[in-house]
């Protein structure tokens, strides 16, 4: 393929610019973006040519490289799913602006779909999904290999990044007939605590389905004895395809087929490899499962499965629709691309994403209540200006004192305050009331609350929150790892400098950096003023 150069510098504004490149001035810095519909183009792979390393575009299109790579006059090649491959010369790169990138749909070659249509009858979807599942492992290594990458961390809260944590890690595996959670050996080259992200030590949390500060709606997410990144190798359903994966494939190799229905869509393309395109769907009465299968039409290797599963009785907030164009709310997302080296495939990226959700504090709530002995009424203070209609209905308000319940007469409302005024029946009996309150005061003047129970319920303020009701923040939690290297027939170091399964990856696990760790680097999302 003849080397084509087609770049296209952002307009992108200095402040960007300057907060982006902040982390890391050694490198540069480009997106990736669909020509045709001028979007992001997410997980694209970006290699340096003749060499066994690269990275993986962000959800944003974003990407670093180091910058010692167009010192020496490297080429990228960018590939993927459905877009024809682009060379690009890291030497045309800038690094005072971040570089866009565009990639061009390749068009189907009819042609060529006819002629394999000719020595073939025309397979249904499901039976090319048969074929694809029991070529596994004549299409996947059998043989202890290597792979080397970037993992990380983080959540997003309305397309905020929050708790970013970023590894390297060395990842040797026995070969795909050999269990992965028993087999695999886990080395940790580097890793940081990204704190030019926001940090939030409660959705750090573990999840509590007890208390429901933190809970996946109407999904559990197991942790397998295992940490994070365990957690994100056991949602590979291709290495794992004989065992449990998660819900709805379960064993690829025998449930999968079964669990779901199938439709071939258009064809298409990675590079220069024609790929069978495959949908596929769940629906319970629960939930709804929509996924894609890409798979080869020379081999029936599978490039790349995305799944995602949602919730068919919860809708997305602001009904904004999801990208399978329904308005059900994402339980998980699983996408998992593989690579062709050496006549087999090996992992390219995983991203696991599931949504949760984080009961915060009340946002309207009672900051003070006193006794006002003037006025002979009680005062209530919020942190906010109520609602007033709802504000002086006397049955939301509930207080006894010394257990017996003392009815309200009226509520008057300034701002903040609210006054309430005790009904007696006759005037006698209030100013005993009030006089018996007055002997309980103490050397401060102050009256003790504590002979006093009191509620509220209902009452709302000017922008609909109910008093003390806990408010529940909605967030994405993404575990992701993408390859640099793919080494195969490598085997582990024997000592035993390995990461820990059951501990954290970042709580006191070994770091043990290799030789060649000077062509690894971390391939940090872009912090600009548009995320």
């Amino acid at each position: 393929m003849r080397l084509r150069t087609i770049l296209i510098f952002s307009l992108l504004t200095v402040l960007a610019w300057s907060v982006g490149c902040a982390q890391q001035p050694e490198f540069l810095y480009g997106k990736v973006i669909d020509a045709e519909t001028k979007e992001p183009v997410s997980f694209a792979t970006i290699r340096i040519q003749n060499k066994a390393i690269g990275v993986i575009s962000n959800d944003d299109g974003g990407f670093a490289i180091p910058m010692k790579f167009k010192e020496i006059g490297e080429i990228l090649e960018i590939t993927s799913m459905g877009f024809r491959e682009q060379k690009i010369l890291i030497s045309e790169l800038t690094s005072e602006q971040i570089n866009i990138i565009m990639l061009f749909p390749k068009a189907i070659e009819l042609q060529e779909v006819e002629v394999a249509a000719k020595k073939r009858r025309k397979l249904s979807a499901i039976e090319i999904v048969r074929k694809a599942i029991t070529a596994v492992p004549a299409n996947y290594p059998l043989y202890s290999f290597a792979t080397v990458g970037y993992y990380r961390d983080y959540q997003k809260k309305e397309s905020q990044y929050i708790n970013l944590n970023e590894a390297i890690l060395g990842v040797f595996d026995e070969g795909f007939d050999t269990s992965d959670n028993e087999s695999t050996s886990i080395r940790i080259y580097d890793y940081r605590e990204n704190m030019d992200f926001q940090r939030d030590t409660i959705a750090q949390k573990p999840y509590n389905y007890k208390s429901g500060l933190k809970v996946i709606d109407n999904a559990f997410l197991w942790n397998y004895g295992g940490n994070e990144f365990t957690i994100l190798r056991i949602h590979d359903a291709l290495r794992n395809y004989d065992m449990d994966s998660y819900s709805f494939v379960h064993r690829l190799k025998y449930d999968f087929v079964e669990n779901h229905s199938f439709s071939r869509e258009k064809n298409t393309y990675l590079a220069n490899e024609p790929l069978y395109n495959i949908s596929f769907r769940k629906q319970g009465p629960r939930h709804y499962g929509y996924g894609t299968l890409y798979i080869s039409q020379r081999d029936f290797s599978i490039y790349k499965m995305e799944y995602a599963v949602y919730d068919r009785l919860k809708t997305i907030p602001g009904n904004n629709g999801n990208k399978n164009e329904t308005e059900e709310q994402l339980i998980f997302e699983v996408i998992t691309e593989y690579q062709r080296v050496n006549n087999k495939m090996f992992l390219n990226y995983i991203s696991f994403n599931n949504t949760f959700r984080l009961m915060e504090p009340p946002k309207f709530k009672i900051e003070e209540m006193s006794l006002d002995l003037n006025k002979l009424c009680f005062v209530v203070i919020f942190n906010k200006e109520p609602e007033r209609r709802s504000a002086v209905i006397t049955r939301f308000y509930s207080l006894k004192y010394k257990g017996k319940r003392i009815k309200l007469e009226e509520i008057e409302m300034e701002k903040k305050r609210a006054y309430l005024y005790p009904k007696f029946r006759t005037v006698a009996e209030s100013s005993s009331f009030f006089k018996e309150l007055n002997s309980y005061r103490n050397k401060d003047d102050m009256i003790d609350l504590k002979l006093f129970s009191f509620e509220v319920k209902s009452i709302i303020d000017e922008e609909g929150n109910e008093i003390n009701t806990p408010t529940y923040g909605n967030f994405n939690q993404f575990r992701e790892f993408f390859v640099q290297q793919v080494k195969p027939y490598a085997t582990g170091p024997e000592d035993s400098l390995y990461m820990t399964k059951d501990k954290p990856i970042f709580e006191n696990q070994p770091i043990v950096k290799p030789d060649d760790f000077s062509e690894l680097w971390m391939n940090t999302p872009l912090k600009t003023i548009d995320n």
